[in-house]
């Protein structure tokens, strides 16, 4: 499909009543939730894995923590995965209520042949997850299974005002959602989480800083918005498949600013976008980047909260 007419698309759905349903409706039947198997297996082994192998590199247990996920999605496969290892309760925001009950039960299911690198990730027993597994899918329906997980799902939600108290988790995170979020928010968010973090506390986000449309347009690759003016993409941009085009920088500095410290940061360019960058008429807006930094399009970093300096 031509980015542009998904655009546009996308654009009209945002603003229609109903449009989300719709738009949700595609992506079971078109989009990215056509093979919801494959979705469930790369979110546990792309992601939630790499997610969890950080968190047992940087010495962060999962088990007995609180957790605050932001971006839900249309499946909670991060929270069901951290209640396996034991995590004591995940709050979860999600701006809409895409989360799906049909296709949560079907994720729960997938999980089982997942379990084994579920402990080896999080360096827990397997027969501690297995456990936690068998008492999971005695659950009756989404409500009951949230309930055993001690899985909060709040949207509509907003994870810069959560409502929790001072120092109330030990885990933040989130995974491809921050690139979504407008500049200020992202800013809000992260003051938000300084305050409710404990001070032993981390914040870990994965963000993935590319050009989603080339997900489905392949003649262009993920540096293509690199071209266009803000108020140009403006026209481009959506309110269901919003894209905010900041850099890694951008991303750390917000942290910073917003009162966290960044213990871990990893991003590196990718050499095929350095090429096609030769060839591209930059935005103004993107002038004072690097190369580096504009064909860098994934980030992993972690923070600490800055308690004594608020």
């Amino acid at each position: 499909m031509n980015w542009r007419v998904k655009g546009v698309v996308q654009k009209a759905l945002g603003v229609i009543p109903g449009g989300t349903r719709i738009n949700d409706a595609l992506q079971r039947t078109f989009g990215e939730l056509r093979d919801v198997d494959a979705v469930i297996d790369s979110k546990v082994v792309d992601d939630w894995v790499v997610l969890a192998e950080q968190l047992t590199e940087l010495g962060v247990p999962v088990a007995g923590s609180d957790m605050l996920e932001v971006g839900t999605g249309w499946l909670p496969v991060f929270p069901l995965c951290f209640a396996l290892c034991g995590a004591r309760a995940c709050y979860t925001f999600d701006l809409e209520r895409h989360l799906n009950p049909a296709l949560t039960l079907r994720a729960l299911a997938r999980l089982e042949q997942h379990l084994d690198r579920i402990a080896t990730s999080a360096a827990i027993a397997v027969s501690e997850v297995r456990a936690r597994y068998r008492a999971l899918r005695q659950a009756s329906d989404v409500p009951a299974l949230l309930e055993r997980a001690q899985i909060h799902y709040v949207a509509p939600g907003d994870a810069s005002r959560t409502g929790l108290p001072s120092e109330a988790v030990d885990i933040i995170y989130s995974n491809s959602v921050l690139e979504h979020v407008p500049r200020d928010v992202i800013f809000r968010m992260f003051q938000e989480g300084a305050r409710v973090l404990r001070k032993t506390g981390l914040a870990i986000h994965s963000v993935n800083c590319g050009d989603h449309y080339a997900y489905f347009d392949k003649s262009i690759t993920s540096i293509n918005y690199l071209q266009y003016t803000d108020r140009h993409w403006r026209f481009w941009n959506n309110r269901l498949l919003y894209q905010n085009r900041l850099r890694p920088s951008d991303f750390l500095q917000l942290a910073r600013d917003g009162g966290l410290d960044v213990t871990l940061a990893r991003h590196r360019p990718k050499p095929r976008l350095l090429s096609a960058l030769e060839q591209m008429a930059v935005a103004a807006e993107f002038k004072r980047y690097s190369a580096e930094e504009l064909c860098t399009t994934s980030i992993d970093f972690a923070a600490l909260p800055r308690h004594g300096d608020q």
